[in-house]
């Protein structure tokens, strides 16, 4: 299948280790994937905060830019919620009918990469592998909007030697919501506090999620606290396979990494066995956790 990856604004600008992570994890199931060069910005952003006559040149460029692709993937719940839930109805707000028809038939070909995995492709064992301790948080427009369900817990259940650890109040909003965390800064704040101490009750090494935007508000708040636990996308989790990460000057050799398939890039985490600040040691407490093959160590099956 020829595949469009639609990169967002913040792989683009701040994370694109997991825009490189979705093309290989493609790549590795055997689909050719696409970046169109003229791609922008959805114009979420603009429509959320009321600027809908702005946004219509950005749909309009959206939908010129992806229309000839079977199929359109982003690593972004947040972004392909606003494709599908909101392009259309700003042209057609605007006055544009044709360009709202348009927009609604590259909506029904545009998938957050949980979606695209599960639903179209029919895969939920992609072949990864990553030995450590993640718990995940379903973000707000993946659970409400899109209605991802169980697709990310499917997928990440069948990678090889992660212990899956069951995050509390999981459906609870992490507070950061795009302007939101900006307008309501102190509500937003006693949102992620609330998030944080449910992550570190887990004990995990990891958090992951199919928004880098939630991750980035959460891994702030994470760090601020010296947790030691990491935040990793959905998509660098899938695509990780038990290649050895090559060495790295000044790298503390006392911290596992996971090699990302062809990246070089490896992403550090707390030792397994060690309890970082306010996380309970391995085994102390762990909620609803669920054991993936390969998980006490050992090359993967």
């Amino acid at each position: 299948m020829r595949i469009a990856l639609f990169i967002t604004c913040l792989a683009d600008a701040l994370f694109p280790d997991v825009g490189k992570a979705t093309v290989r994890l493609l790549e590795r199931l055997g689909h050719d994937v696409d970046f169109p060069a003229a791609q922008t910005c959805c114009g979420q952003m603009h429509i959320n905060t009321g600027y809908q006559p702005e946004a219509l040149p950005l749909v309009r460029h959206f939908v010129e830019t992806f229309e000839p692709y079977e199929a359109i993937v982003a690593p972004s719940g947040s972004c392909v919620g606003s494709v599908r839930h909101q392009h259309a109805m700003v042209a057609r707000g605007q006055g544009d009918e044709e360009l709202a028809r348009r927009a609604e038939a590259v909506a029904e070909r545009t998938y957050e990469l949980s979606e695209l995995l599960v639903d179209v492709l029919g895969v939920e064992d992609v072949g990864a592998y990553y030995p450590h301790r993640v718990t995940y948080h379903p973000t707000c427009h993946s659970l409400r909007m899109l209605r991802v369900g169980e697709k990310p817990l499917r997928l990440l259940r069948n990678v090889r030697g992660m212990t899956l650890l069951e995050l509390p109040a999981a459906d609870q909003c992490c507070g950061f919501g795009g302007t939101f965390a900006i307008k309501n800064a102190e509500t937003s704040t006693a949102m992620l506090a609330d998030k944080m101490r449910n992550v570190l009750d887990t004990g995990a090494e990891a958090l992951t999620a199919g928004d880098s935007s939630c991750l980035m508000h959460i891994g702030g708040g994470l760090s601020r606290l010296r947790s030691g636990t990491e935040t990793v996308h959905l998509a660098e989790i899938l695509a990780s396979t038990d290649a050895p990460a090559p060495q790295r000057d000044g790298a503390d050799q006392r911290r596992p990494s996971t090699r990302s398939e062809g990246s070089g890039v490896a992403r550090s985490g707390t030792a397994p066995g060690a309890a970082a600040a306010g996380v309970p040691a391995p085994g102390a407490q762990e909620v609803g956790s669920s054991r993936t093959p390969a998980a006490s160590g050992g090359s993967p099956a």
